[in-house]
């Protein structure tokens, strides 16, 4: 069967057609993008869903050319050396993917060095990579769409750590506003005179001035940086939260400041080894820790949400036309999935229009839900049929997907997860489910339930199968299925039908549409 969209058929309303056909998406099918750090120097190859970035390959090296900078002004010579072994690794690499030319820039240490121009020489020299030195707010710019990559349209305050600086940006409405910023990284600090006491006062001046420029910002904090990544992995073991996706992990003021003092009472090594920390990272965390301490106390964010979008993103972000910015990165990517994996490309914006009845008064953002489980609910069908709801659930709260909280996360892999099996009982997974409420469980397993026997009446893509009508006050279900449809109402058909009206509570009308 023909799998190409439909240039004729409808689309999804207001989430707009696919655009896996259109030349300038596809053209993002495989981008590179070199970070050269203060303490990091990464490779990141982005393929396939170019909205939702997808990393075909993703390696980082912990170089610390910024060690001892402000000393004596110059990258770690030790640094220098293992940074142009990664980049030329990298560059060789990059190659065999297809992902040249590379996009390459260098952050603060690189552009504070007075070697900082010998060394990108050295690169272009030994690699032939043009390394690009951005200044402070070029850095805050990308870091901040690098956030509006996963999360379009949000309100509030990015904070990027790295090395030798943090940089500020604000962003609303899909815009990024006045950006900052300062020499509040942590191998920088390491270098503050007078101590602790030294470092407390040197990093109040600078949280104060920041403050100061950027005014009021009582949005979200979102969080952007290894440092800031591994406070949140050890705020995770603190509490024992058990789903360990650090993209749109949420923290509050108190459990900063809690996490802050766990981390100055535990021993380092076993903290390091408990949350898959490298030692060179956890060397930063202790006085990136007191710089979170402040910037919270100084901004009072509403909330905290840790980004695993940041620069390397936002240089993704920035090659793409307006029109593929202003799409959901969600919808996307469960598109590509859909796609590429599943049996019938297509089948799930039909599956989408059949059982949309029953969220008839849901919300937008459950709707989007919806609409995500439906496009996936085929993807992993080559899944061993025993562990296929489980691999299904695993899928959903596990994967690189931008746009999800962790709730939404869990709802989605419960919805997947009940589209293969009846009772969510007697899985591994069990510990995620309480963080959705009882009432989102099940409304997740009535989503789930619903694709479960919409799956059963598999035409065409596009074929008209009947309709579901849905009276929550009288508690009827009724199924009104085409003559084409009608016999594919089978035994199995109606069993799935029967345990979908029961997760309702109700009564069924079942007949031939006239």
């Amino acid at each position: 069967m023909d799998a190409t969209p439909d240039a004729e058929a409808p689309d999804w309303g207001p989430f707009g057609r696919p655009l896996f056909e259109d030349p300038e998406a596809r053209a993002l099918s495989r981008v590179g993008v070199v970070d050269v750090g203060s303490n990091s120097v990464r490779l990141v190859v982005f393929d396939g869903a170019a909205r939702s970035p997808a990393y075909f390959y993703n390696e980082k090296i912990m170089c610390a050319l910024g060690k001892g900078l402000s000393d004596t002004g110059r990258l770690n010579p030790e640094g220098r050396k293992r940074a142009l072994a990664a980049i030329h690794r990298f560059q060789l690499l990059a190659h065999g993917m297809e992902a040249t030319p590379l996009t390459a820039v260098a952050t603060a240490a690189v552009r504070e060095a007075e070697d900082g121009a010998e060394f990108v020489a050295d690169v272009e020299r030994v690699t032939g990579l043009k390394i690009h030195v951005i200044e402070g707010n070029q850095e805050a710019l990308l870091s901040a769409q690098g956030v509006l990559l996963g999360w379009p349209g949000s309100y509030g305050l990015v904070c990027d750590i790295g090395g030798s600086s943090m940089e500020l940006a604000e962003i609303a409405g899909g815009t990024v506003g006045k950006r900052e910023t300062s020499p509040l990284g942590p191998l920088k600090l390491a270098d503050v005179p007078g101590g602790k006491k030294g470092r407390k006062a040197f990093i109040k001046e600078h949280v104060a001035k920041l403050h100061e420029k950027l005014g009021e910002q009582r949005n979200r904090l979102f969080l952007v940086g290894g440092s800031w990544r591994a406070i949140a992995r050890i705020d995770m073991d603190r509490l024992g939260y058990p789903l360990h996706v650090l993209h749109e992990y949420r923290m509050s003021a108190k459990a900063i400041r809690d996490t802050a003092a766990y981390i100055a009472e535990q021993d380092p090594d076993a903290l390091r080894a408990r949350c898959g920390i490298s030692k060179d990272r956890m060397s930063l965390v202790p006085l990136a820790s007191e710089v979170l301490t402040e910037v919270v106390r100084s901004f009072r964010p509403h909330d905290i949400a840790v980004s695993s979008y940041g620069i390397r993103e936002g240089m993704l972000y920035r090659q793409m036309p307006q029109k593929l910015r202003d799409r959901d990165p969600l919808i996307e990517a469960c598109r590509f999935a859909e796609r590429k994996d599943a049996r019938l490309p297509g089948f799930g914006r039909t599956l989408y229009e059949f059982i949309q009845p029953l969220f008839r008064s849901a919300k937008p953002e459950r709707i989007r839900l919806v609409k995500a489980a439906c496009l996936l609910h085929d993807v992993t069908w080559r899944a061993h049929p025993d562990y296929r709801a489980e691999v299904c659930f695993d899928n959903a709260t596990r994967a690189n997907l931008g746009g999800l909280k962790h709730s939404e996360r869990v709802f989605l892999g419960l919805a997947l997860l009940h589209r293969y099996r009846n009772k969510r009982e007697g899985t591994h997974f069990e510990d995620l489910y309480d963080l959705i409420p009882p009432e989102d469980q099940l409304q997740a397993e009535v989503l789930g339930k619903a694709m479960r026997f919409g799956a059963m009446l598999w035409l065409d893509r596009n074929a008209d199968i009947g309709e579901l009508r849905w009276f929550p006050k009288k508690k009827v279900l009724e199924l009104r299925l085409t003559e084409a449809a009608w016999p594919l109402f089978g035994e199995v058909a109606a069993s799935r039908f029967a345990s979908l009206a029961a997760s309702l509570g109700a009564q069924t009308d079942i007949r031939l549409r006239a």
